[in-house]
């Protein structure tokens, strides 16, 4: 038992912690410096959205230690991620849809006599 576990031990590298708290300030900046710079909300949206999955990638795989886990265990971090975007696909329609306002119709003078 103790043979496995420090062969295992001996196959994790340490990650570079400081590299990647580097390009996740990179990233930040990047996601600060989109709204100011790019005009068209589809365009910044996405790319916000690019980069924030960007980050959270890489906070999952070193800070949460998934790179270095068994497949199964990254499937289960992967699926909510996967729910996410088929909710907000299965939602599009209903977001970019045009809203519809009921305008209430005035009574006309025949009604207004029929009452009388």
């Amino acid at each position: 038992m103790m043979a496995n576990e420090a062969a295992a031990h001996a196959d994790h590298v340490e990650p570079n912690y400081f590299a990647i708290m580097v390009i996740l300030t990179i990233l930040t900046i990047l996601e600060l410096m989109v709204p100011p710079l790019v005009s068209a909300k589809l365009t910044a949206g996405s790319l916000l959205v690019i980069l924030a999955v960007a980050k959270a990638l890489l906070v999952a795989l070193y800070f949460m230690h998934l790179r270095f886990e068994r497949t199964t265990l990254s499937v289960i971090a992967l699926t909510p991620m996967v729910i996410c975007v088929f909710l907000i696909i299965m939602l599009l329609p209903d977001l970019t849809s045009t809203t519809r306002t009921y305008t209430p119709v005035e009574p006309t003078a025949m009604s207004e006599t029929a009452d009388h």
